[in-house]
């Protein structure tokens, strides 16, 4: 079976309300359809969420780099062959949610052939995933009604608070307000995508000690190398790098350097094969793992729920598998759904991903 043709298709798809956050706004879901085709009739499928103010990628540099540079180099290899694949694609520096999208879609190539779930093949722990809500800037009002609202329609009780803002003291207001009102077997993380400076997050988590936070992610930049030792180093709870670490040797990186106690694992980031290097890398050293997320639409978070699920320390944690519930629409023939709390895998052969033709009709950009 051979790699006879790759597909990436434009779409986008407005969100309800913006998502705000230290590193940018989101107003529309500007993401990328992938598709690998063989010449068995056999079609892989996944999904690329553009982060320019994160990776450096954009909808229409993620479209150009698979079909110029990605299918000219892969096209002809077999499903089986990713570290072929792997090989070639590396020679282009970045770009990762473009290959990540290239892999994913490989692997629901091969679980179809072998007539397996994806989830199965990568480890087949559980069927389901307990999911984390992200909160994004907003009054603090609005914020602690939009979790309650969460929680009580999805039951959802992890909340992942973006914070990063300056003052830092409107966050801790709102980190406190969100604990009063959600009370105490509610689950607190913050991430603050490098918003603030190590001092400022230094201060914040000390006003912030008696909430019973579970994590803190990226309070500042890595870059700031010894400022962000410093800080990890008097962190009283595990301190995530989350895109300082996008790779094993980043990973590696930032562990062995002090400047994280914990890693955010993303799909959309490292693929499925990526992911598992650093999921493994991060059980060996004895470090906690989170399923973080790109902002991803349903595709994504099919691929992200299949990962997290296969494996037992990337499912201990509640993961991030949420960001759709704030899209107006989406792509699959089947919306997800998010039941007490939990979301399951797709049964069946590969990833379960089924696209409707209309939408995508609707809301492609290349036609």
């Amino acid at each position: 079976m051979k790699i006879v043709g790759i597909e990436a298709i434009p779409f986008a798809i407005p969100y309800a309300k913006p998502l705000r956050f230290a590193s940018g706004e989101v107003h529309i879901a500007e993401h990328v359809l992938v598709r690998v085709h063989t010449d068995e009739g056999l079609t892989g499928t996944a999904e690329a969420p553009p982060r320019p103010y994160t990776y450096g990628e954009t909808q229409e540099s993620i479209v150009a780099v698979i079909e110029k540079i990605f299918a000219p180099q892969i096209l002809g290899l077999t499903p089986l062959e990713r570290e072929a694949v792997h090989e070639r694609l590396d020679r282009t520096v970045g770009n990762p949610a473009a290959k990540s999208a290239v892999d994913m879609a490989l692997w629901d190539i091969l679980g179809q052939a072998a007539g397996m779930p994806v989830s199965g093949l990568l480890g087949g722990y559980t069927d389901r995933m307990r999911v984390s809500h992200m909160v994004g800037f907003a009054p603090v009002g609005d914020m602690v009604a939009d979790a309650i609202r969460i929680r009580d329609t999805y039951g959802i009780t992890t909340f992942k608070v973006k914070v990063g803002r300056k003052p830092y003291t409107d966050d801790v207001a709102a980190c406190r307000g969100l604990r009063e009102a959600l009370g105490p077997d509610i689950d607190l993380y913050i991430d603050g995508n490098r918003g603030w400076s190590a001092s400022d997050s230094a201060r914040a988590l000390r006003e912030m000690a008696d909430l019973g936070l579970t994590f803190a992610e990226e309070l500042c930049p890595a870059d700031d190398v010894l400022s962000r030792r410093w800080l990890v180093r008097q962190s009283t709870v595990p301190f995530i790098a989350d895109e300082s670490a996008t790779g094993a040797a980043e990973v590696t990186r930032e562990l062995l350097g002090g400047s994280a106690t914990a890693i955010s694992i993303k799909t959309a980031r490292t693929g499925f094969t990526g992911s598992q290097r650093v999921l493994h890398l991060c059980e060996g050293l004895g470090v906690e793992t989170v399923l973080g997320n790109q902002i991803d639409g349903q595709i994504g978070t099919l691929c992200a729920v299949a990962f997290g699920a296969a494996h037992r320390s990337a499912s201990l944690h509640a993961g991030e598998l949420s960001n759709f519930l704030d899209m107006t629409d989406d792509l699959l023939t089947e919306p997800l759904t998010i039941e007490s709390g939990t979301l399951h895998i797709r049964e069946g052969a590969g990833l379960g991903i089924d696209i409707d033709p209309d939408k995508l009709a609707r809301y492609r950009l290349d036609t």
